[in-house]
């Protein structure tokens, strides 16, 4: 391990989209979310260790994630919440107020993950929706950092004060984000904090954090980089493979297609890149050794996993981290005994931390 290597921020996933089963694409009422379950899943990243935990958000599935984040806030004595807001669902004064509001509930712990998204039944080109992304960051930048706004775009027309409650540390928190398109490389290397990437091969890897790195210069920027995938680690590599194998055992192929095409991300530039992945796998579904897009074949997003023994899921996450990776956003099925399995195996042996606030 590099001695100058900074500390990686490792993070958990709450299922709060109707994302959590035992068996892939087989729905369980155990497991559907709900506040009981969402918060058991948070309780028990806070108790394994993590850093942080990804609130996800879809207007279709699941519960409010602005809402969750408040009311789990004050359950939590360390760990940093990464709660996901989407632009199109959101006016920018009234959001920063939000995110100051659960900030302070937090200690001072809150993270925001950006989503690009339509306002609930609009759709809007990638080139405006981006646009209006930008504006949304640059908006909350400036008000969450206590700066008087006067804000003239093409998508909102602003000019005020910022609100009497601003975040612990006075600061606009982390802004993480992802996406693979033109417009929105070009919408985080402007305002992005970290900039997170789906799995792929670590040459992929490699050559999205070189182009974002040069993307992000030309504004006179650096980006940190984030990397979010599924894990299933065991004692051994043939038990934790046959158990990527058990997850996927009662999938039903035309219900697999069914959920990716439901996911309001299903035609993403990140989505294709997942399904070439998957569609240029081995047999065994294996695109390099340990990745495994099974997980790809019941959900759109994020498709594939670290799939090993704890020497082998280690030895991955070090490998991403020698590429520049600082930050793991991690799930698995179920997430709750998958979290306590990774906080068992995996997590003391690395050195890990919440990334540095601006």
């Amino acid at each position: 391990m590099s001695a100058t290597r900074v500390p990686c921020e490792v993070s958990w996933f709450s299922a709060l989209c109707d994302d959590d089963y035992e068996f892939l694409g087989v729905p369980d009422a155990r497991l559907k979310s709900s506040w009981e379950h969402c918060r058991d899943i948070v309780l028990q990243a806070e108790t394994g260790g993590f850093d942080n935990i990804l609130l996800p958000s879809g207007y279709a599935l699941g519960i409010d994630t602005t809402a969750f984040a408040a009311a789990i806030a004050p359950m939590l004595k360390r760990m940093a919440l990464l709660m996901a807001v989407r632009v199109g669902e959101s006016w920018p004064p009234q959001l920063a107020r939000q995110i100051a509001t659960i900030d302070r509930l937090l200690g001072g712990r809150l993270t925001v993950n950006i989503i690009s998204s339509d306002m609930p039944g609009e759709t809007l080109g990638s080139g405006p929706r981006y646009a209006r992304t930008v504006e949304l960051m640059r908006i909350l930048k400036t008000l969450l950092n206590g700066e008087p706004l006067d804000h003239d775009g093409e998508f909102w027309k602003l000019k005020l004060d910022p609100p009497r409650i601003g975040t612990v540390s006075g600061k606009a928190p982390l802004l993480y984000f992802g996406g693979l398109s033109p417009d929105a490389r070009d919408a985080a290397a402007r305002e992005a904090d970290v900039f997170l990437m789906w799995p792929d091969r670590q040459e992929a890897v490699a050559a999205i954090i070189d182009d974002m790195t040069t993307r992000a210069a030309a504004y006179g920027r650096t980006l940190k980089f984030g990397y979010r995938a599924h894990v299933i680690v065991r004692d051994t590599e043939t038990e934790a493979r046959t158990a990527a194998v058990r997850l996927l055992s009662k999938l039903d192929a035309a219900e697999g297609a069914a959920i990716r095409a439901r996911s309001l991300d299903s035609t993403s530039a990140g989505v294709a890149a997942q399904a070439a992945l998957r569609e240029n796998a081995a047999d065994d579904g294996y695109a390099e050794p340990n990745l495994w897009t099974g997980v790809g074949r019941a959900r759109s997003g994020c498709g594939a996993a670290i799939v090993g023994d704890p020497d082998q899921v280690l030895a991955k996450i070090n490998a991403y981290r020698n590429m520049g990776i600082e930050a793991f956003i991690l799930s698995g099925y179920p997430h709750a005994a998958e979290a306590d399995l990774f906080a068992r195996h995996v997590l003391p042996q690395i050195d890990h931390a919440p990334l540095n606030r601006p």
